[in-house]
Order: C-alpha cells, then structure tokens, then sequence
C-alpha cells in the first residue's frame, strides 16, 4: 500500500523527536519539522512527486531528505529510522503528546524512571514518583495528570487540524478529476468547505451522469487504505492518516442544493429550511419542493437555493448560524477581505534567528507575491532555541538591510523583531531598543501554563507598552499539540481597543490564532487585525489564505485588516498610536 503525505510527514516529523529528545543541534532538528510541515501541506500526492523524480522541488526537502523520502515510499521502512529506535524507544516519543512535555521532560522520565508511554506516565503521576524527577516539582506532576486528560479528550474527539485535512482533501480531489471521466463539476464540502480549523470526515462531492467510472476511480486511488462502504451514489473510505472520506456523486440538476447541504453547519441549515418552510417549501439535499403541490424545484447553482428563498448568497464561511441568515435577510452581510487585499507581510524571520532564508531571499519573494511592504520581525534574545538575536544582532540586521532595501525601492521594507514577553512579565528588549524599530511584534513563548491572572497580565503588559505594535498569536495554541493557555482573551481584546494595539491573526495552519470567535470580537470592538504568516522561509507565504479564511470566519472586511491598507496610512497608524500612547504613559 502506497504511503500517504501525512505518513510521510509523520516519519519525518518522528525523526525531529526523537533528535530533539537526543538533543541534537537545533537546525538538523529543524529540517525535518520543515520538510515535515512542507510533505503535509502538499497540494499533490508525495508518490507523483517521487515518481516524477521532483522530491528536491518540494520547499524544505534537499538531497539529504529526499534521499531518506525515496527509501521510504521504495520500501516502506527507513533505515535511519531504525537505528534511532534502537537509541530512543519509540514509545518515548508518545510522551510529547502529553500537552506541555517537551523533549527534555520525556527524556527524564525515559533515562530515570524507564517510562515508554502515555499509560506509564500517569501510573507514575499518580504514584507521586515524578516529582522526585530534578525540574518537576508536585505542580509539574499535577499539571501533567490534567494534561493526560486533554490528551485523551481531543485523540477521542476525532478531530483534525485543517493544515493536514486540506491538502489531504484538495489531493484527493484533484486525483479523482484526473482518473475519472464524465465529472462535470466537484468540490469540496463540509466544515472543510467552511474553513474550521478542525475537521471531523472529509466531504468531496461530484456532479456526473455517470457515478458508476467516478466511484471506481475513487476507491483505486493511492490515499485510500480502506473502502467502508461503496454504493451508487456514495462511497466511505478511510486513508492512512485515518480520515474518513465520504464521495457524493449527483445529478448536474441538483448540485446547488446539495453543495448548499452538505456545506452548511447544522445550525445554519435548520435556520434555512425553517425559513423555506415559511415561504412554503421544503428545503433538502435534492431539491426545493413546494408543501402544497410536491413540485421539485431544482437548483444547479448555490446561489439558485439562496435567491429562492429571497437571500443574497451567503459565503461559506460564515454559515455557521450565528446571525448570518438574518443578515442576510436584512442585506448586512460585510464584505469579506479577500488574498487580493493583503498589501504585506508584517510578522517574519531570516537567518538572523529561526529563518531558513537570508534577508534578500524573503524579500524576492515577498517581492514576487505583489507585496507592497515586507517586515523583518526575528526573534528577541532570550527565546534560545531559536538563536534569538542580541541588540548588537539587531543592529548588525539593520546594517545589512539598508543594501537590501537599496535592491528593493518599491517595496517598503521595514525592521522589528518577535520580542518576547517574559515569564515575569517584561519585554526582552529595552524601551530604547525598541523606540528604534518600525514595528514591534510581542509574543508569548514560555511558561504557557501560568495561572490565569498572571498570563493574561503579561499579555496586557506589552499591550500598554506604547513601542509595541502587534501582539502575536494571543493564545498560544498548538492545533492538535497544545491547548490554548488561560489568557483572557476578552480582557486582552478590550485593552487592545483601547491602546489601538494591532492583534494578530497567524496564519500558520497550527495556530490560527486569535481563532475566529475572538477575532470576531475584536472586529466589533474596533481593534485592527493583522494577518501574518510568521515565515521562516518563502515556502510558509503560501498559508496566508488559512490566516485570510479566519478573518473570513470573522466577518472582517479589508478595512478591519491592517495589512490591506496603503503603505503611507500604516506607517502613519504606527506613528500615531505610537506617539498618544507615549503621551498617555
């Protein structure tokens, strides 16, 4: 059976564990989380790439990894993998499932007390034997118990971040269109289609007049580990990742209906059909059919069900039921920001800190994307797995960036940093560092796990610093890795809107924080939004429209979004609030 993207991605992701818990050098550490993140986000099947001889194409992936990517879809097993077993159990790398176990807390637990699992964790946990461990202390060892529960929580919700079920999907997709004949129209449905950021099973639906080519097509696909069921018109299968994909092939006739159904949260739906009930139809899969006579009124387009029922169409994303359809109705559905309306990029890294790409490389390709201003914003000092820089780093950057900018004069390019807030609650820079900077990017990285009284004063701490102009991913989530810290986040939106303090939503596909709820609020409060991918090389650029589809979620036009606007204005924006919040302190 051929290897999925997401197996792939996880033997190289399994292989940066285990060098973590080695404690190999950070950058060999590093490859393989990117060439990881790169193999899971995808958009082809990793066997044609292979087959094409085109695996040193994939961004992250050189000769070193292709050569361990080839032995791998070759033979099913790698060698290096193996000899990495014999060094580190494999059931050791389970321990950093636990939420907040890193790779020096499992490897304690491993060399000390001999635990290879989750299940011996707790039984040590609750036998108080892992206090004793130097670094752990009975709050660890608590902490530690409750996270097990998480663990156990979100493995049985089933759920799956949206960075690895889309490109799963959009693969999966794009291989049934190239094998099966007669497919006048397909897409994608679901929460997928809605841009959740988790996903419970895949949706794919099809137009045809011939489902019987189209359903054969599908089960011979590469991805497919399982067929669970196959009929006419639907076929289950589950992939090697365990996803379960459900096909639906109908009519050409009655696609708007059914792309309408099974695209729509349950909610939304039960509204939309109460709706058609009171305009006398019946509103289901197949058709609008009348309550009175039983007359089927087909709908080859989405827009075809909305219009019938006296409603703009509603975008995807937002029908979610919570107000869209009265909105609608009331014709105050917002104009939602769009990947054409993003002017730049305000939260990236080079080689000065975590970055795989010099300076001039982000900004060629900040360049070839149409960006009109570019930010350099590498990591503070303190944040030591990253090489943070030191203030004579920051101005050596400077120095080299005033030659870039010379090869850029029509983009704006603009100097910052990723500066931490620290445990106790100050910045990692000193105020006159940060005065010389264009923009200031505040993040939380360490110590997630404080109470939340305390967390939430950090984070309220770097908004009322009058240099600070964004606060990156507010809550500190992981999707599927780590759960969102305690910080209030209300509290945080509220100051925000006071200080004009920028909020960011980060793009990457396992943050995407704020998460759409929040961002929604801050929308109604006044409080700009940033939509960043925080690259550390060109290839993460491409998520900007995961960062696009929150803001989407939360009824954000252009003008909520900072980086939509001209570059004169947003300069202009940071000076003066920059400026009345000096004037306030």
């Amino acid at each position: 059976m051929a290897m999925t993207n997401q197996q792939v991605a996880g033997v190289l992701d399994e292989i940066g564990d285990i060098l973590e818990i080695q404690g190999e050098n950070r950058f060999r550490v590093v490859s393989y989380r990117r060439g990881a993140e790169s193999v899971r986000s995808l958009q082809r099947d990793i066997n044609q790439v292979w087959q094409a001889g085109e695996l040193e194409t994939i961004p992250g992936v050189g000769e070193a990894l292709s050569k361990k990517i080839d032995e791998l879809l070759r033979t099913g097993q790698l060698g290096y993998l193996e000899k990495l077993h014999e060094q580190v159990p494999p059931g050791v790398v389970s321990l950093l499932q636990i939420p907040e176990v890193g790779p020096s807390k499992a490897r304690a637990m491993w060399e000390r007390l001999g635990i290879t699992s989750v299940e011996e964790a707790e039984e040590a946990a609750r036998a108080g034997r892992l206090h004793e461990l130097p670094g752990f202390g009975a709050k660890t060892e608590a902490k530690i118990l409750a996270n097990i529960e998480t663990l156990r929580r979100r493995q049985k919700s089933g759920r799956t971040p949206i960075g690895e079920a889309l490109p799963a999907a959009r693969a999966l997709l794009a291989g049934l269109q190239a094998a099966a004949p007669g497919i006048e129209r397909a897409a994608l449905a679901g929460s997928l289609r809605r841009w959740r950021d988790t996903i419970g099973d895949l949706d794919l639906l099809v137009a045809s007049t011939a489902p019987e080519p189209v359903m054969a097509a599908f089960r011979s696909l590469p991805q497919v580990a399982e067929v669970l069921l196959s009929g006419p018109t639907k076929t289950s299968i589950r992939l090697g990742s365990g996803l379960q994909v459900d096909l639906r092939v109908l009519e050409p006739a009655r696609w708007g209906t059914a792309l309408q159904y099974f695209t729509g949260s349950q909610q939304h739906n039960i509204e939309l059909r109460e709706l058609a009930l009171r305009q006398g139809w019946s509103l289901n899969e197949y058709a609008l059919s009348s309550t009175k006579s039983g007359e089927e009124r087909l709908c080859a387009n989405e827009e075809d069900v909305y219009s019938a029922l006296g409603l703009p169409w509603i975008p995807p994303e937002l029908r979610e039921g919570r107000g869209e359809i009265a909105a609608a109705r009331q014709k105050k559905l917002p104009a939602l920001v769009t990947l054409a309306d993003i002017k730049g990029e305000l939260h990236a890294h080079s080689t000065y800190s975590d970055g795989r790409n010099s300076l001039a490389e982000m900004a060629a390709a900040a360049r070839a994307r149409g960006y009109r201003y570019f930010a350099f914003t590498d990591h503070s000092q303190s944040l030591g797995v990253t090489g943070g820089m030191s203030p004579d780093d920051w101005r050596a950057q400077r120095d080299e960036l005033a030659k870039v900018r010379a090869d850029f004069p029509d983009m704006l390019i603009l100097q910052g940093a990723e500066v931490e807030v620290r445990a106790g609650g100050t910045l990692d820079y000193p105020d006159e560092l940060l005065a010389e900077m264009d923009v200031v990017v505040a993040a939380v990285h360490v110590s997630h796990r404080q109470p939340r009284e305390q967390i939430t004063q950090r984070a309220l701490n770097a908004l009322r610093n009058p240099h600070v102009d964004v606060l990156a991913h507010p809550s500190g989530r992981l999707l599927g890795r780590r759960e969102p810290s305690e910080v209030d986040l209300d509290r945080v939106i509220e100051v925000a809107a006071e200080t004009g303090t920028v909020l960011e939503i980060n793009a990457h596909p396992v943050r995407l924080d704020l998460d759409d709820v929040h961002a929604r609020r801050a929308v109604e409060l006044g409080v700009p939004l940033v939509i960043n991918t925080d690259s550390h090389s060109p290839a993460d650029m491409e998520y900007l429209e995961y960062g696009v589809e929150v803001a989407r979620r939360a009824w954000a036009g252009a003008g909520n979004v900072f980086n939509t606007w001209e570059p004169e204005r947003l300069l202009e924006y940071l000076r003066r609030r920059g400026k009345a919040q000096a004037d306030q302190g």
